[in-house]
Protein backbone atom coordinates (compact mmCIF):
# COMPACT_ATOMS: atom_id res chain seq x y z
CA UNK A 1 0.00 0.00 0.00
CA UNK A 2 1.29 3.50 -1.02
CA UNK A 3 1.74 5.64 2.01
CA UNK A 4 2.03 9.56 1.92
CA UNK A 5 2.49 11.24 5.32
CA UNK A 6 1.80 15.04 5.93
CA UNK A 7 4.22 15.97 8.72
CA UNK A 8 3.82 19.75 10.25
CA UNK A 9 6.54 22.56 11.07
CA UNK A 10 6.13 23.44 14.78
CA UNK A 11 8.20 26.08 15.80
CA UNK A 12 8.91 28.46 13.21
CA UNK A 13 8.70 32.03 14.84
CA UNK A 14 6.80 35.01 13.77
CA UNK A 15 8.26 36.31 10.69
CA UNK A 16 8.95 39.85 9.66
CA UNK A 17 10.38 41.24 6.79
CA UNK A 18 13.73 40.72 5.79
CA UNK A 19 14.02 36.76 7.45
CA UNK A 20 15.55 34.14 6.05
CA UNK A 21 12.31 31.32 5.65
CA UNK A 22 13.99 29.16 4.47
CA UNK A 23 16.64 28.75 7.17
CA UNK A 24 14.09 29.66 10.20
CA UNK A 25 11.72 26.29 8.82
CA UNK A 26 15.31 24.32 8.65
CA UNK A 27 16.24 25.60 11.92
CA UNK A 28 12.44 24.21 13.42
CA UNK A 29 12.40 20.68 11.57
CA UNK A 30 16.16 19.66 12.13
CA UNK A 31 18.66 19.83 9.26
CA UNK A 32 17.59 15.44 9.26
CA UNK A 33 14.64 15.40 9.05
CA UNK A 34 14.19 16.56 5.34
CA UNK A 35 14.26 13.99 2.88
CA UNK A 36 15.73 13.66 -1.15
CA UNK A 37 11.74 13.92 -2.54
CA UNK A 38 10.12 15.53 0.31
CA UNK A 39 7.30 18.86 -1.26
CA UNK A 40 7.83 21.16 1.37
CA UNK A 41 4.29 23.73 1.38
CA UNK A 42 4.85 26.92 2.82
CA UNK A 43 2.16 29.25 3.09
CA UNK A 44 1.79 32.46 1.32
CA UNK A 45 1.45 34.90 4.25
CA UNK A 46 4.98 33.83 5.79
CA UNK A 47 6.71 34.37 2.09
CA UNK A 48 4.51 37.86 1.55
CA UNK A 49 5.75 38.97 5.17
CA UNK A 50 9.57 38.35 4.39
CA UNK A 51 9.06 39.60 1.34
CA UNK A 52 8.05 43.06 3.01
CA UNK A 53 4.55 42.47 1.51
CA UNK A 54 2.97 44.35 4.01
CA UNK A 55 1.06 47.74 4.15
CA UNK A 56 -0.56 49.94 6.64
CA UNK A 57 -4.24 48.67 6.65
CA UNK A 58 -6.07 51.85 6.02
CA UNK A 59 -4.82 51.85 2.31
CA UNK A 60 -6.47 48.43 1.86
CA UNK A 61 -8.83 49.72 -0.83
CA UNK A 62 -5.79 51.26 -2.83
CA UNK A 63 -3.90 48.05 -2.46
CA UNK A 64 -7.19 45.93 -3.85
CA UNK A 65 -7.28 48.50 -6.63
CA UNK A 66 -3.44 48.24 -7.29
CA UNK A 67 -2.88 44.42 -7.03
CA UNK A 68 -5.97 44.04 -9.88
CA UNK A 69 -5.89 44.07 -13.68
CA UNK A 70 -9.81 43.20 -13.64
CA UNK A 71 -12.85 43.63 -11.46
CA UNK A 72 -15.31 41.22 -11.83
CA UNK A 73 -17.54 41.81 -9.16
CA UNK A 74 -18.44 44.03 -6.09
CA UNK A 75 -20.50 42.31 -3.60
CA UNK A 76 -22.52 44.43 -1.21
CA UNK A 77 -20.73 43.05 1.90
CA UNK A 78 -17.82 44.56 0.22
CA UNK A 79 -15.79 42.07 -0.87
CA UNK A 80 -13.96 42.39 -4.23
CA UNK A 81 -13.63 39.34 -6.95
CA UNK A 82 -10.93 40.12 -9.43
CA UNK A 83 -8.23 38.86 -11.51
CA UNK A 84 -4.29 39.46 -9.76
CA UNK A 85 -1.56 40.29 -11.89
CA UNK A 86 -0.45 36.48 -11.38
CA UNK A 87 -4.09 35.99 -12.99
CA UNK A 88 -5.51 34.30 -9.84
CA UNK A 89 -9.25 35.26 -9.70
CA UNK A 90 -9.57 35.81 -6.17
CA UNK A 91 -11.43 37.70 -2.90
CA UNK A 92 -9.72 40.73 -2.93
CA UNK A 93 -6.95 40.34 -5.21
CA UNK A 94 -5.63 38.39 -2.04
CA UNK A 95 -5.08 41.03 0.17
CA UNK A 96 -5.72 39.69 3.28
CA UNK A 97 -5.80 40.70 7.24
CA UNK A 98 -5.65 37.47 8.82
CA UNK A 99 -2.66 36.11 10.98
CA UNK A 100 -1.20 39.79 10.72
CA UNK A 101 -0.26 42.42 13.23
CA UNK A 102 -2.56 45.01 14.08
CA UNK A 103 -3.03 47.54 11.64
CA UNK A 104 -1.36 45.78 8.62
CA UNK A 105 -2.50 43.92 5.96
CA UNK A 106 -1.07 41.82 3.59
CA UNK A 107 -0.42 41.32 -0.48
CA UNK A 108 0.06 38.44 -2.73
CA UNK A 109 4.27 37.52 -3.33
CA UNK A 110 4.59 39.71 -6.61
CA UNK A 111 6.27 36.27 -7.98
CA UNK A 112 5.08 33.57 -6.06
CA UNK A 113 6.88 31.09 -8.62
CA UNK A 114 10.22 32.87 -8.28
CA UNK A 115 9.95 33.16 -4.49
CA UNK A 116 9.20 28.95 -4.69
CA UNK A 117 12.52 28.71 -6.84
CA UNK A 118 14.47 30.80 -4.41
CA UNK A 119 13.27 28.59 -0.90
CA UNK A 120 13.78 25.79 -2.89
CA UNK A 121 17.35 26.91 -3.93
CA UNK A 122 18.36 28.31 -0.02
CA UNK A 123 16.75 24.97 1.56
CA UNK A 124 19.26 22.72 -0.65
CA UNK A 125 22.18 24.88 0.09
CA UNK A 126 21.36 24.30 4.00
CA UNK A 127 20.50 20.80 4.17
CA UNK A 128 21.97 19.26 0.62
CA UNK A 129 18.56 17.36 0.16
CA UNK A 130 16.70 17.91 -3.05
CA UNK A 131 13.19 19.29 -2.22
CA UNK A 132 10.48 20.36 -4.42
CA UNK A 133 8.27 23.89 -2.97
CA UNK A 134 4.95 24.85 -3.06
CA UNK A 135 3.56 27.96 -1.54
CA UNK A 136 0.26 27.77 -1.04
CA UNK A 137 -2.83 30.23 -0.50
CA UNK A 138 -6.70 29.47 0.33
CA UNK A 139 -8.89 29.91 -2.42
CA UNK A 140 -12.39 29.54 -2.77
CA UNK A 141 -14.35 28.01 -5.39
CA UNK A 142 -16.82 29.77 -8.30
CA UNK A 143 -19.10 26.97 -8.02
CA UNK A 144 -18.82 25.15 -4.79
CA UNK A 145 -18.48 26.73 -1.11
CA UNK A 146 -15.94 26.68 1.47
CA UNK A 147 -12.36 27.44 0.57
CA UNK A 148 -9.39 25.54 0.25
CA UNK A 149 -5.50 25.74 -0.18
CA UNK A 150 -4.19 26.10 -3.74
CA UNK A 151 -0.81 26.28 -4.89
CA UNK A 152 0.23 30.20 -6.18
CA UNK A 153 3.54 29.21 -6.37
CA UNK A 154 5.96 25.59 -7.35
CA UNK A 155 9.45 24.68 -8.01
CA UNK A 156 10.79 21.16 -8.25
CA UNK A 157 7.85 19.57 -9.55
CA UNK A 158 5.13 19.47 -12.50
CA UNK A 159 2.25 20.91 -11.18
CA UNK A 160 0.00 18.45 -12.95
CA UNK A 161 0.29 14.93 -13.28
CA UNK A 162 -0.82 13.90 -16.86
CA UNK A 163 -3.05 11.03 -17.84
CA UNK A 164 -3.78 12.28 -21.13
CA UNK A 165 -3.07 9.30 -24.02
CA UNK A 166 -2.98 6.86 -20.91
CA UNK A 167 -6.14 4.14 -20.71
CA UNK A 168 -8.58 3.84 -17.69
CA UNK A 169 -9.56 0.28 -16.28
CA UNK A 170 -11.66 -0.58 -19.16
CA UNK A 171 -8.87 0.41 -21.92
CA UNK A 172 -10.37 3.73 -22.72
CA UNK A 173 -8.17 5.96 -23.87
CA UNK A 174 -7.69 9.41 -21.84
CA UNK A 175 -8.09 12.63 -23.42
CA UNK A 176 -8.21 15.50 -20.56
CA UNK A 177 -7.13 14.60 -17.22
CA UNK A 178 -4.63 15.97 -15.52
CA UNK A 179 -4.95 16.59 -12.01
CA UNK A 180 -3.62 19.53 -10.40
CA UNK A 181 -1.45 17.20 -7.37
CA UNK A 182 0.23 20.76 -6.93
CA UNK A 183 -3.14 22.19 -5.76
CA UNK A 184 -3.92 18.64 -3.99
CA UNK A 185 -0.40 19.09 -1.82
CA UNK A 186 -1.67 22.55 -0.68
CA UNK A 187 -4.62 21.23 0.08
CA UNK A 188 -3.54 18.33 1.95
CA UNK A 189 -0.75 20.43 3.77
CA UNK A 190 -3.86 22.51 5.21
CA UNK A 191 -4.98 19.73 7.34
CA UNK A 192 -2.07 19.36 9.53
CA UNK A 193 -1.11 23.72 9.48
CA UNK A 194 -5.00 25.15 10.25
CA UNK A 195 -5.67 28.91 10.44
CA UNK A 196 -4.57 29.41 13.94
CA UNK A 197 -2.30 26.61 15.16
CA UNK A 198 0.67 28.78 14.29
CA UNK A 199 2.23 26.39 11.93
CA UNK A 200 2.65 27.93 8.29
CA UNK A 201 4.92 25.01 7.13
CA UNK A 202 4.71 20.92 6.18
CA UNK A 203 6.40 18.44 4.51
CA UNK A 204 4.53 15.90 2.09
CA UNK A 205 6.08 12.66 1.78
CA UNK A 206 5.59 10.03 -0.31
CA UNK A 207 3.11 11.77 -2.69
CA UNK A 208 3.16 10.69 -6.32
CA UNK A 209 5.22 13.40 -8.21
CA UNK A 210 6.60 14.00 -11.14
CA UNK A 211 10.21 16.26 -11.10
CA UNK A 212 10.86 19.21 -13.03
CA UNK A 213 10.54 22.63 -13.82
CA UNK A 214 6.78 22.89 -13.37
CA UNK A 215 5.17 26.30 -12.03
CA UNK A 216 2.08 27.12 -10.85
CA UNK A 217 1.17 30.09 -13.62
CA UNK A 218 0.23 26.87 -15.44
CA UNK A 219 -2.58 26.11 -13.57
CA UNK A 220 -3.90 29.49 -14.10
CA UNK A 221 -6.83 29.17 -17.13
CA UNK A 222 -6.50 31.49 -19.76
CA UNK A 223 -9.44 33.76 -20.31
CA UNK A 224 -9.98 32.10 -23.99
CA UNK A 225 -10.48 28.64 -22.27
CA UNK A 226 -12.78 29.86 -19.78
CA UNK A 227 -16.40 29.00 -19.65
CA UNK A 228 -17.04 30.69 -16.37
CA UNK A 229 -16.01 34.12 -16.39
Amino acid sequence: MKEIRLIPIEGVPEVVAGDDVALLIVDALGPEVLEDGDVLVVTQKVISKAEGRSVPAETRAAAIADESVRILRRTEGGMTISETKHGFICANAGVDASNVGTGQIVLLPVDPDASARRLRSRVQHLTGRDVAVVISDTFGRAWRLGQTDVAIGVAGIEPFVDYRGTTDTQGRELNATRIAIADELAGAAEMVMGKADRICAALVRGAPVTWGRGAATELVRSPTDDLFR
